[in-house]
């Protein structure tokens, strides 16, 4: 099991939204690094929830349902490679955080340095490497 991390505006789709709804299919995800990484989830996985403007904090956890597939909105377009265009994957909520921790004590913990969300702020869709997956448990209370 791989854990990843989501970037969300909360305004536009909130963890409490995905807690409400019970499922979500992720999408709207099209900057080439973040699909590549989306198209590397599989089900079973776990995903941060991350809400960007303001707030800018792990609120949350979500477990995959279903992995990878090509957004039916897009008609399945692929690469030159062959690889899905637009991948999307299912989602639904396992719990909020209790402690949410915010970018700016990520920013402020070296164990985060070359973090992805520190060194890329702008991409959507990142692994989070097994060490930080640990610590990041432990300072939400998502352990």
């Amino acid at each position: 099991m791989a854990t990843f991390l989501l970037k969300t505006e909360p305004d536009d789709y909130a963890f409490d939204d995905l807690v409400r709804d019970k499922s979500c299919t992720w999408d709207g995800v099209s900057n080439p690094q973040a699909c590549a990484v989306l198209r590397s989830i599989a089900k079973g996985d776990e995903v941060y929830i991350y809400h960007t403007g303001n707030e800018k904090q792990i609120v949350g956890l979500a477990k995959v349902t279903k992995g990878a597939y090509a957004d039916p909105v897009s008609g399945g377009e692929t690469t030159k490679s062959g690889e899905i265009r637009y991948p999307v994957v299912d989602l639904k909520p396992v719990r909020r955080a209790t402690t949410p921790i915010t970018l700016k004590q990520i920013k402020d913990d070296e164990r985060f340095a070359d973090f992805p969300l520190v060194r890329q702020g702008r991409l959507s869709v990142m692994p989070v490497p097994p060490e930080l997956d640990k610590a990041l448990r432990a300072l939400t209370g998502l352990v």
